[in-house]
């Protein structure tokens, strides 16, 4: 397939202004929660400011800026305006901790920081003293008494001045292998490393999906992950390219009222979501127990049934397509309406998705479409095709993309979606991108002879035991995940005669079934501690033990509080720091094996 090699994001970005001007580009929810929008033409108006007000503060080409704020309009509108000028984005998860915002400030030579709000500014006056190439703050929303702090308002007149002409000429002069934005790893292990991307990565990348995806003109999207993650910022990228139109959510709050309000086509997602909604499915229905569940139960099994014929690509017979509209109308379109009522299809990217999950929501009419990237490939290597799915697989490689996988079973991949390297580390970037081009992923997988490509595991989370076992234990984890009890996995082992795991469960549903058996409690920690509860999940787990061979079965578990952001036992992308979890719960584990 042909592409149309952009010579920069800017250039990517007027096309579609020129082509569909005056067509919606943005929505969003005001301070009252009424939704607002924008066109194309005036997105770009705002861009051209933003990059105006950059030149008049003296930024230069290849100088980083930082963005410290939660998806909104304005992140985007600023990444734009700094690209445009040749400057280079680095955006930070706007939930890091103010040590960690420092190490990126400084790490990334960082000359400007945008701010979300007064929470996100205190966080930058906390380490001022430590960040002291800083030249100025601008806040999205708000002010503050300090000339070192910007007002957005205040930002935006400081280009008023500087001529159109200024503008393009800086646009026109950024080439295909200038860099675009540099992006941190989330850091499940060691430092978090600098992946530098270039236009020509972004570009390439944005034309691959576009050939790989069913997003279209006019079907608007819906987002609610963090833009400071490439995975989001490739998908906004790829609906801008082609005019489809995106929601913004105004929190991770209110993400259920607002994807009612927009009603999207689509949405990406990162499983965890997926997960949370089918555990209150699941909860739901059999809290209400009765007809009511046999019922659902009786719709599920239509909707596998027909989801089987789907998979199979073969036509829906006519009697259990009358079934199914009755399994919709009386179960299914609940599910649906949930998500807007509009949804043709999502895609889950960033970490692996239970097939069992994915294969109920396919059951449910929502197509749920599986990808694979990571960072250091733009986020982007394969997806299953709307036309040409597997769950469990992760789909076909999008064009102009290759892969194999090494004599290991590591899967590398190449193409122009490779990042440029890690910033300023190069021997850690010589580590992981060979001489000629292949990047070593870390993935363990498989390719069949159709191109589908399966991951199995992650080299550094394989578990060896004592026996001589290897087992990659994301493929467990994704199975108990689809126990309603429970909330995240981390399935222990390596070096071990069996396998346990540290379980988080799921308040709600815990709660109701205390309630329901008698079990008094005055906080979640004493159901946590309760001898009764444990035994209720571990029943749960023996049940779900017969998907695996003896050797990966779940012999003991111990459950903990739930692994957040917060307290460091997850990244921002929502993955599990293994190695800080295993250090933090040393005793817990030790307890599970007592003889060894």
């Amino acid at each position: 397939m042909s592409f149309k090699n952009f010579q920069n994001i800017h250039q990517m970005l007027k096309e579609t202004v020129d082509h569909h001007g005056e067509k919606s580009a943005y929505r969003w929810f005001n301070d009252a929660g009424q939704m607002e929008s924008n066109s194309w033409n005036t997105f770009y108006r705002d861009v051209k400011n933003v990059s105006k007000s950059l030149l008049a503060l003296g930024i230069e080409k290849n100088q980083k800026v930082n963005i410290l704020s939660y998806t909104c309009l304005q992140w985007l509108m600023v990444d734009f305006g700094i690209v445009s000028t040749g400057a280079v984005t680095v955006g930070i998860y706007q939930s890091n901790l103010p040590k960690d915002c420092q190490y990126i400030i400084d790490h990334s030579d960082a000359v400007l920081i945008f701010v979300e709000n007064e929470e996100q500014l205190e966080k930058i006056l906390s380490i001022r003293n430590d960040i002291p190439n800083i030249r100025n703050v601008v806040m999205f929303n708000g002010s503050h008494p300090d000339d070192w702090v910007l007002s957005f308002e205040q930002f935006i007149a400081l280009g008023k001045d500087v001529p159109d002409s200024d503008f393009e000429q800086r646009a026109n002069e950024v080439q295909p292998a200038d860099m675009a934005g540099i992006v941190y790893t989330s850091g499940t292990t060691g430092v978090p490393k600098g992946v530098m991307l270039s236009h020509d990565n972004i570009t390439f990348t944005v034309e691959s999906v576009l050939q790989s995806t069913v997003i279209q003109e006019g079907e608007g999207g819906f987002l609610f992950l963090p833009l400071a993650h490439v995975f989001a910022r490739i998908t906004v990228y790829a609906a801008m390219a082609a005019s489809a139109p995106i929601t913004f959510t105004r929190s991770m709050e209110t993400i259920v009222d607002d994807i009612k309000a927009s009603q999207p086509i689509w949405f990406p997602s990162v499983p965890r979501i997926y997960e949370k909604v089918y555990a209150k499915v699941i909860g739901g229905a059999e809290a209400k127990g009765g007809l009511a569940l046999k019922i659902f139960r009786w719709a599920v099994a239509v909707g596998n049934q027909v989801s089987d014929f789907k998979l199979a690509k073969k036509p829906v017979p006519a009697l259990l397509n009358q079934k199914y509209k009755l399994a919709t109308k009386l179960v299914f379109s609940k599910i649906q309406a949930a998500l807007g009522g509009q949804i043709k299809w999502c895609i889950s990217g960033a970490a692996p998705i239970s097939p069992d999950i994915a294969k109920f929501f396919h059951a449910a009419g929502i197509l749920i479409l599986e990808g694979i990237g990571m960072t250091e490939n733009t986020s982007f290597t394969n997806v299953n095709r709307f036309d040409n799915y597997r769950f469990g697989w992760v789909g076909q490689a999008g064009p102009g993309i290759e892969l194999k996988i090494a004599d290991d079973g590591e899967l590398l991949t190449r193409g122009r979606n490779t990042m440029m390297g890690y910033y300023k580390m190069p021997e850690e970037t010589a580590a992981t991108i060979s001489e000629d081009g292949w990047l070593h992923t870390g993935d363990i997988g498989e390719i069949d002879e159709e191109g589908f490509l399966r991951i199995t595991g992650r080299k550094k989370d394989l578990i060896i035991t004592a026996g001589g076992k290897n087992i990659a234990p994301a493929a467990i984890e994704n199975v108990l995940a689809t126990c309603k009890y429970i909330n995240q996995v981390c399935v222990i082992g390596d070096k071990r005669k069996f396998l346990s795991a540290l379980v988080t469960v799921d308040p709600d549903v815990v709660k109701e079934y205390a309630a329901a058996n008698g079990i008094e409690f005055n906080d979640l920690e004493d159901l946590i501690e309760h001898e009764q509860i444990t035994q209720t999940v571990q029943t749960q787990i023996e049940t779900l033990n017969t998907n695996f061979a003896s050797y990966e079965s779940i012999k003991k578990i111990t459950i903990v509080p739930e692994f957040t952001i917060e307290n460091g036992l997850l990244t921002p992308t929502m993955k599990l720091k293994k190695n800080i979890i295993i250090k933090r719960y040393q005793t817990e584990i030790e307890a599970m094996y007592p003889n060894s």
